[in-house]
């Protein structure tokens, strides 16, 4: 399907990545800069994310828990790391005042299951290996605002809703096209004070 929307549309470039593998990131960086042509890097979207559902606290693994938090909280952290000369090249290089997604930004996408406070809302659904990368993806969105802010990069956690998608299943509450919708509208409204925030695809704050 992405092959098909690139044949499609000459301004969409495929770049082939596997986020839990630090030498890839490292490639696709490398191939983003080249394709940029000297600018700067905008927009960071950290999407990848793996879901066991049936990880439970009886059943749950070290093998299970560290691959999770290999994709789901490391690769998002190497990928900022690996595109930071980028995105400060787009801050530097940007007459915005503020801070904005068209400035320069990272990103990540998160979940409301990473929310220590919500928990008890959701917690018929155990998932622990997720539940635990997506709260530490949250902690590693807040230092990064708190670091990368004086670079002039803004950076947020974002809640798509639960979605039907492999990883959500057709029992979940939104299609696709909504989900992405909500969170497209979202972004042009992002500012410094949304910088370090869980907020979900209709722009409203989630509690950590």
């Amino acid at each position: 399907e992405l092959r098909d929307l690139a044949s499609k549309h000459p301004n969409l470039v495929l770049v082939k990545l596997d986020v839990a593998n630090p030498s890839a990131i490292t490639d696709a960086a490398k191939i983003v800069e080249g394709k940029l042509n000297g600018t700067g890097l905008n927009l960071l979207i950290n999407n990848a994310g793996i879901y066991t559902p049936a990880a439970s606290l009886e059943t749950v693994d070290a093998e299970e828990m560290i691959m999770t938090y290999k994709t789901n909280a490391v690769g998002p952290m190497l990928m900022a790391q690996a595109f930071l000369p980028l995105l400060k090249k787009a801050a530097r290089e940007s007459t915005e005042k503020g801070l904005s997604c068209s400035k320069a930004a990272i990103v990540n996408i998160s979940t409301i299951m990473g929310s220590i406070e919500k928990t008890p809302e959701s917690y018929f659904k155990p998932v622990i290996s997720y539940r635990c990368s997506k709260a530490a993806l949250n902690m590693l969105t807040k230092c990064q605002a708190l670091t990368y802010g004086e670079a002039g990069i803004l950076c947020v956690a974002l809640h798509p809703g639960w979605v039907k998608t492999d990883m959500g299943s057709q029992e979940a509450d939104l299609t696709v096209d909504t989900s992405v919708r909500g969170l497209l509208s979202v972004l042009p409204t992002l500012s410094e004070k949304h910088s370090g925030t869980l907020l979900n695809w209709e722009g409203k704050a989630i509690p950590w």
